[in-house]
Parts: C-alpha cells; structure tokens; sequence
C-alpha cells in the first residue's frame, strides 16, 4: 500500500490519466447515441404532438423502448439544450457510480485498513476502464443510475433501514423492465415487505404514466413490449445473453425451445444460490448474483448493460483479499483480475464477423461465460456485523416457516 498521503495523490492522478488516455484512444466512442434516443423522443412528443414509439432518429431504425414511465421521467429533457442533456446525464452517472463504489469498496477499504478516500479513487479509475461503463457513459445510457437504484435497496436492507427497502428496485423496475427480477430476488429470500413496496412502486409509477401519457402507455403495453426487433438484431456481437449466443449460432433460426431450456436452467441455479445467500445473510451477495441472472436471461444484454456485472467483481475481489488460505485467495484475486481484464478489453468484438466458428463460440460470447462463471461460483459471505446477522435471522425465520 502506498505509504505517503501524496504518494497516494500522485498514484490516483497518475491512474486516472492512463485511464483517460486509454479511453480517449481506443476506438469505440458511441457518440451520446442513446441520449440522442431519449432527447428526440421527447422533443418530438412534446413539442411536435409525435408518439413515443413512433419517433426514430432520423436516418436509423431505432427508436424509444422502454417503458412510458421511463419518457415521463425524461420530460424535463424537452426543456433543455442538447449540451446541458449531455452534463445532466454524466453528472448522474457519476453520482451512481460513486454511491455504488462506496456502498461495495468502503466497507472492504476499512476491513483491510485502507486509506478510504485512496482506495475509492482507484476503484473509480477502474470502474471508468472497464467497457460496460465506458458505453454506458459513452452512449449516454441510464444503466448505472439503475444500478445505483436497485442496490440503495441492499443498502437499507443491510443497515437497519429495511421499512423503505423496495423504492428503489420498483423504480428501477418502471423505467426498464430488466430490474423486476429483483422483486422477484427479494421474494426468494423472504424480504416480503421489501417485495411488496417493490411492486406497489412499481405499479404506482406505471399507473402515473398512464395517467401523463395514456396513449403511449397503450402502445407500449400492447404492441411495442413484445417487439424485440425495435431493440435490434439478436445476433448482433454485443448482445451478450444467452439468447445473443444462440442466435448467432444459428441466425436464421430463433431456437426459442433452447433459450428457455438455458434461461431455465439459469433460473433455477440463481433461485438456489440466492437462497443460500439468504440462509448467510449476505444481501450484498444476493443482489450481485441477481444482476448477473438478469444479465444471462434477457433476451437482449448490450455490452453496456453488464454493468450489472461491477458488483459481483467487486464482491469477488473483497473475498479474495479476506482469505486467509494462500492458495485459494490467489486463486480468487487471479479470477476477479481475469474477468476485469477480459471486460476492459472489448475482445469480443474480434468476432463480430464469424462469431459462428467455433472460437467465435468461446471468444465471441466471452462476457456471457464471464457472468455465468459468477453466478456459479461467487463466494458467499456469511454476516458478522450485528446488523447482518440481524437481517440473516429475519431471512432464516421467513424462510424456515414457508419450509
């Protein structure tokens, strides 16, 4: 560890220029494309009487795809330059990322006895290295802020707070409907206060569209919900999920018997993991296990989408540095670099044209094999603070009298 407090500054100040160098050079840059989406949708309905899911952007075939709560929510877009859309967002982005990096890296900070404000500056320079970031920054997308939703929900669950646990997830839930797994998370592990604000919000903020927006609300619910071609091609490389791998298998085909056999197989091995995280009390765990399910069974997972992966990494990393068995904490710390490394370094890419060959299988799909490496094999981590095992008893009582 660095000894010196400017020791400390220099290292932080010299990792974040390698890593803005590193973003400024390498090729990719999404130019703000998804922004672009919302702020169009919105100008066009508000200020031009479109529709919603009629608006594309000029000279492209995509278009608005979440739910209307999700346009309600970015009204106030139609009221600002394009610019100051650009800053909004990557000033909430950065918000997110720091609550999320001091709800997970801070408590490992101070197990090891690190300078706290040293050990969050070098995991916010990684966290900006690695590519489900980058884009998600780069293409102006609101993937961090809904992480940084649905995990203030561990946060209260985990700090004596549980009566608001669930706003945050049934927020998350009605801006996009990926996040509702966790409702279904908390059901599992006996949390069924936390489920039932979950939905209610959920509902509530689905209602209030409806009522903003009812004809958007209509068109969503029965026409454009199901249409994943306004998403885009499922075999297209940086679909991710178990349905982007076996659509470009076969792109012709759409294989629906095999995806749900997978998606099921998945399912069922993240209901048993999260009920033995349960069973621990390790909500953190739980909650990383259910963004990596979420990743791996949703019909469309953009690289950009697998921010949902940083906490899982996270939670890896904390293990490896808390073994005490030489071997195996090598073990876990050599993992939890691998996969960080492989995320940063957009490879699947290298495939985007023959991702049907057989290293195609392997190389084109490397962050599918990544999160479900994850989900087989993250430690659990038993509680010990009061107030986890507080929040384990509760979910030992819940679970032991549904048995």
């Amino acid at each position: 560890m660095v000894k010196t407090p400017r020791a400390r500054l220099l290292c932080v100040l010299a990792l974040a220029t390698a890593v803005g160098l590193f973003i400024a050079l390498i090729p990719g840059h999404r130019g703000w494309f998804d922004v672009l989406v919302y702020y169009g949708t919105v100008n066009d309905w508000v200020h031009e009487g479109g529709g919603v899911y009629d608006y594309l952007v000029p000279g492209t075939h995509y278009g608005f795809t979440y739910p209307p709560f999700a346009a309600v929510v970015m009204l106030p877009m139609s009221m600002l330059g394009w610019h100051t859309v650009i800053a909004v967002n990557v000033a909430l982005t950065a918000a997110a990322c720091a609550l999320v990096l001091y709800w997970l890296v801070d408590p490992i900070a101070r197990e090891r006895g690190w300078p706290r404000l040293f050990a969050f500056g070098v995991a916010a320079c990684l966290l900006a290295a690695l590519q489900p970031a980058r884009d998600t920054v780069s293409f102006g997308q609101v993937n961090l802020v809904l992480v940084a939703l649905v995990l203030a929900d561990a946060r209260l669950l985990t700090s004596g707070r549980s009566r608001w646990a669930g706003i945050g997830t049934g927020l998350a839930a009605a801006i996009k409907l990926t996040p509702a797994i966790f409702i279904v998370y908390l059901l599992l592990s006996g949390r069924r206060r936390a489920a039932a604000v979950a939905s209610a919000t959920a509902i509530a903020a689905t209602l209030l569209a409806a009522l903003v927006a009812p004809g958007p609300s209509w068109t969503f619910w029965t026409s454009a919900f199901g249409d994943t071609a306004r998403i885009g091609d499922l075999f297209y490389i940086s679909n991710q999920s178990l349905r982007g791998v076996i659509a470009r298998l076969d792109p012709e085909t759409s294989h629906p018997v095999f995806w749900l056999l997978a998606v099921g197989c998945v399912l069922a091995l993240w209901a048993w993991r999260v009920r033995r995280a349960a069973r621990q009390g390790d909500v953190w765990g739980g909650f990383a296990l259910t963004g990596l399910a979420a990743c791996l069974v949703s019909p469309v997972t953009w690289v950009h989408h697998l921010v949902w992966v940083a906490p899982a990494l996270i939670l890896l990393a904390g293990a490896g540095l808390r073994e005490p068995e030489p071997r195996r904490r090598r073990r876990l710390l050599w993992s939890a670099g691998t996969a960080y490394v492989v995320l940063c370094s957009s490879v699947v890419w290298l495939w985007a044209n023959r991702s049907g060959d057989p290293d195609g299988f392997v190389g084109g799909s490397a962050y599918v094999w990544i999160t479900l490496g994850l989900l087989v094999f993250l430690p659990l981590r038993a509680a010990t603070p009061t107030v986890h095992r507080a929040a384990a008893q509760e979910s030992i009582t819940v679970l032991a009298a549904r048995s």
